[in-house]
């Protein structure tokens, strides 16, 4: 039983490290932490250790138990779709957790190396009449649901449990955190009937598609920011920190370009080189995967770090990107997405509830449906 006051969440970052930890009985008492940037993993331990003590210091409890959010190249989304003949009574609960579960156990054997991180329910079909949520007291002949899995290989998972172990801290969920952000940040543009969110990370741009507030479409793209910089000390026969310095600040400051005879133009034109096949290859995914009018129409936010390139004018002015938003996440607007995530904010979602956890019934075994 856990008797501790805070929550913990760790967003762990190929390039920078955050945690919040917030009171359970009053969310007005929230602690944030991050790092400093670092590449390569070179000084993970170190900051680790700076954070582990700054979260024990603030709370005045041991870390013990974390709730982890990442991104990596290695998470994966499946889609599926069930259906299942009904004698047209009322639709229980149990009838679409049974649905629920047939659809996570055909998951499970057909990608039997990876573990399920979310479960989320993107659309029911109730006698052809589509409902973005489960209806009330309905009668039911005919029941379908689109279902979407994000996994992460179990490998993955082991080693991420093995690192975190050797500072005495345990897992207890792991979260894909440029989903989790996304539905937070996406209540700053409710307006907007249809929005992709393209996080560009370290090593992977995640692609987040939301028509109404639901989501539609989940994938990762294994390119990011860092083959920007790669790219950069490849052509320019730089290391990989100077070639990063280059990349973020080559318009503000000059000096490192003019003392080392370096072209403007040519880093320029080889961060676009590669932020275009980016910006190709996530229109190309969106446009498989959405409807014709919601890819015709629709408006894209750019979050991550990796966005930050775009504070360049040069490169926004080259690529047009007057209509695309660069939001800025903010250590607010990031405590805020925490204490959502906390409150089990996503009413689509399946909450998966640990093993240790169970003295409930067969299904509470599986998950808490929409608690």
């Amino acid at each position: 039983m856990n008797n501790k006051n805070f929550e913990t969440y760790i967003d762990y970052g190929s390039s920078k490290i955050r945690s919040v930890s917030i009171n359970k009985n009053d969310y007005k008492n929230i602690f944030f932490y991050e790092s400093d940037n670092y590449q390569n993993n070179s000084n993970t331990d170190e900051e680790i250790y700076k954070l582990i003590s700054n979260v024990e210091k603030n709370t005045n409890e041991y870390l013990e138990n974390i709730n982890l959010m990442i991104d990596s190249s290695k998470m994966h989304a499946v889609s599926l779709s069930l259906s299942k003949i009904f004698d047209g009574s009322i639709l229980r609960n149990e009838d679409v957790k049974f649905l629920v579960q047939d659809a996570r156990q055909q998951v499970l054997r057909n990608h039997f190396n990876k573990n399920i991180i979310h479960i989320i329910v993107k659309r029911y079909k109730i006698d052809n009449i589509e409902y973005s949520f489960l209806p009330e007291n309905i009668n039911c002949n005919v029941l379908s649901i689109d279902i979407l899995f994000i996994c992460l290989p179990k490998i993955y998972i082991s080693q991420l449990k093995t690192f975190f172990s050797k500072y005495d801290v345990s897992i207890n969920k792991i979260f894909c955190s440029s989903y989790v952000k996304s539905l937070s940040y996406k209540d700053n543009f409710d307006s907007i009937e249809n929005i992709c969110f393209v996080d560009i990370g370290f090593n992977k741009t995640s692609i987040i598609f939301y028509n109404n507030s639901e989501i539609i479409f989940f994938y990762i793209l294994p390119m990011g920011s860092n083959n920007i910089t790669k790219d950069i000390a490849k052509v320019l026969d730089l290391d990989l920190v100077n070639a990063e310095k280059i990349k973020l600040y080559f318009e503000k400051d000059k000096s490192f370009l003019i003392k080392n005879e370096l072209s403007f133009e040519t880093v320029l034109e080889i961060i676009i080189s590669r932020v275009e096949e980016i910006f190709e290859l996530t229109k190309k995914k969106i446009k498989l995967n959405v409807e014709l009018d919601q890819f015709s129409n629709f408006s894209s936010v750019f979050i991550g770090q990796g966005s930050r390139i775009f504070d360049n004018k040069s490169i926004k002015n080259y690529l047009s990107l007057a209509e695309i938003d660069i939001f800025h996440e903010s250590r607010s607007n990031f405590c805020e997405c925490i204490i959502k995530l906390n409150n089990d904010f996503n009413k689509q979602e399946v909450i998966l509830i640990p093993k240790k956890q169970i003295k409930e019934g067969f299904f509470e075994k599986l998950f808490h449906f929409f608690r």
